[in-house]
């Protein structure tokens, strides 16, 4: 459930006025800005862009990031972009960055539907004149390609067949590389890049079921590197997706110097899906409400911007 909060009634070409206003003269109008912005969905950001372009031929993308500064103003570009254009930008970041961010990548090829992944694809496409894989194959290299290359290339089956003779010989496989330190087997990574979600939590399901502890348990006596902690990021983003999300804001709250990059991240790409129950999980982990524990971290209007988000009226 989204904890995005939407009015009733909406007009495109008022609150592209309303954006025009608060960005001109002086001193710009952060709370206008958030006020709109904030309790607006995907179709009617882009109704919006696309009335403020016609009526000021002014690109209100490049405007507010003009105006705005910080991490409020990496908050709102975030939010304002089309989803599948956000997500090809945060590929695009996660490998240009000096430490590359493999678990974006792998988030983001998880999390979506094959059509929505497709969608990115072809985003990045017109944004970056290349494709999506063809970046990712030349930005990496090893056993790390070899599984993020057929992960971001996926169209995962997503009917609701699942073969429960087959969840068994590969849980077997899976068991058998932890045990043999192996995780980079190709049947391994064919696994988890091919199988759909739902084979694969069956899979999950049996492992732990044969042999008395969670996948991710038992790879706790893996090597701790790289690649292996890539493995149990799709493990985790497969298998419960709402449990690794609380687990990112934990950590990036908890971490000494605030991770803004990951709770930006988290809260702009799931406030209008399932933060709610983001929500809940977080507190029940932590017994702390996200809302509370957001606001202790972070100040002024990029506060009030993912309070706003996370559907904080207060």
């Amino acid at each position: 459930m989204a904890s995005l909060v939407v009015p009733d009634h909406f007009s495109a070409d008022a609150d592209a006025e309303g954006l025009f206003k608060a960005c001109k003269g002086w001193g710009t109008n952060e709370k206008a800005i958030i006020s709109i912005l904030g309790h607006r969905t995907a179709a009617q950001r882009r109704d919006i862009r696309q009335s403020y372009e016609k009526l000021h031929q002014e690109d209100l993308v490049k405007r507010l990031e003009s105006e705005l500064s910080g991490d409020f103003e990496k908050a709102v570009y975030r939010w304002i972009l089309d989803p599948a254009d956000r997500d090809a930008v945060l590929v695009n970041v996660a490998l240009k960055k000096p430490v590359q961010e493999y678990h974006v990548i792998i988030e983001i090829s998880c999390m979506h539907s094959a059509e929505e992944l497709l969608q990115v694809r072809r985003a990045y496409q017109l944004r970056y004149k290349c494709s999506m894989e063809e970046d990712v194959a030349s930005l990496t290299t090893g056993d790390i390609r070899k599984l993020l290359v057929p992960l971001v290339s996926s169209y995962r089956y997503e009917g609701d067949e699942v073969n429960a003779r087959l969840a068994k010989t590969e849980a077997d496989i899976l068991h058998d590389a932890i045990k043999d330190k192996a995780l980079n087997h190709e049947e391994v990574i064919r696994i988890l890049t091919t199988r759909s979600k739902l084979q694969l939590i069956a899979t999950f399901n049996r492992f732990r079921d044969d042999k008395g502890t969670s996948i991710t348990k038992g790879m706790l006596d893996e090597k701790p590197d790289e690649f292996a902690s890539a493995v149990r990021t799709v493990i985790r983003c497969i298998n419960d997706h709402k449990k690794y999300y609380e687990k990112v804001l934990r950590n990036a709250i908890k971490k000494l110097g605030t991770d803004e990059d990951a709770i930006i991240r988290v809260i702009v790409t799931r406030a209008e899906k399932d933060m709610n129950e983001i929500k809940e999980v977080y507190y029940k982990r932590n017994s702390i409400t996200l809302d509370h524990a957001v606001a202790k971290e972070t100040s002024g209007d990029y506060k009030d911007f993912l309070l706003t988000l996370l559907g904080n009226q207060g």
